[in-house]
């Protein structure tokens, strides 16, 4: 494997990383305007990558190989779907503007624990949505190329940044010193590249099932954006603050991924 892909692989975590050092600078919450604006961004953009980067070469690649272009992408869409919906059943989470937490034996956990499950929980499809990417470009196909690759992953990481901050400062709000939070913020976007890494391997020894995992990645994302990022966005007054920042963030990654 290059050393560019690795690269890759482990760029949304950097994303991740630096968003979580604000933690130690920013001494109180964000104001609203200023989350309203991130968070309707990043809906934006992993709206645009869901499709871009992965629904729209899932019908490519169908189409090429002869198939129903509609098909397999809306099996693989509603399975990533269903996958996000079952781990949000079971694994116990708190949302950040939620009263109650969710999942299983929540009981058992504090509030800065499930704060950080919620995170972990969401960051899983955007890893495998990264690994498959890559595999498709590895895979030598005329559809997905190593620059798209990475501009998915660019844009993971561009989403990953304002999450991360706005994250670490709420573990940090919970009650976590200021170096927990930004650890905890950073491990929390650890299971990204593990995620890209099995999917990618799994992607490249079973090749025909590209565009189910492709469509698959897709309907996670998706889930993620209208389960936890436009809900944060759209809380309280001036919710056109987010449509304006999930307008920027489709437009930007568009533009990137059509350009390229």
């Amino acid at each position: 494997m290059s050393a560019y892909v690795v690269i890759g692989m482990f760029l949304p975590l950097v994303g991740t990383g630096l968003g979580s050092l604000l933690a130690l600078g920013i001494k109180e919450q964000l104001r609203p305007f200023w989350r309203k604006l991130l968070f309707g961004f990043a809906s934006g953009v992993m709206i645009a990558a869901a499709f871009f980067s992965l629904l729209e070469p899932a019908i490519d690649l169908v189409k090429a190989q002869g198939g129903i272009p509609w098909l397999a992408p809306s099996i693989g869409f509603l399975l990533g779907i269903l996958f996000l919906l079952v781990l949000d059943t079971v694994i116990p989470h708190l949302h950040k503007s939620a009263k109650k937490p969710e999942g299983l034996y929540t009981s058992k956990f504090k509030k800065p624990t499930m704060l950080a499950f919620a995170v972990t929980l969401h960051n899983i499809p955007e890893g495998m949505a990264v690994g498959v990417a890559f595999a498709g470009a590895l895979s030598g196909n005329q559809v997905l190329t190593i620059a798209g690759a990475f501009v998915l992953a660019g844009a993971i990481a561009l989403h990953n940044f304002p999450e991360g901050a706005i994250v670490s400062v709420s573990l940090r709000d919970a009650g976590l010193s200021r170096r927990k939070s930004v650890a905890a913020g950073f491990g929390s976007g650890v299971v990204e590249p593990i995620a890209a890494f099995i999917t990618m391997g799994i992607t490249t020894l079973i090749e025909p099932i590209l565009p189910y995992v492709l469509a698959f990645a897709a309907g996670a994302m998706i889930y993620v954006v209208v389960e936890e990022l436009i809900p944060e966005a759209m809380e309280g007054e001036h919710s056109n603050i987010a449509t304006i920042g999930v307008a920027a963030g489709f437009i930007i990654l568009m533009a990137t991924d059509l350009a390229i």
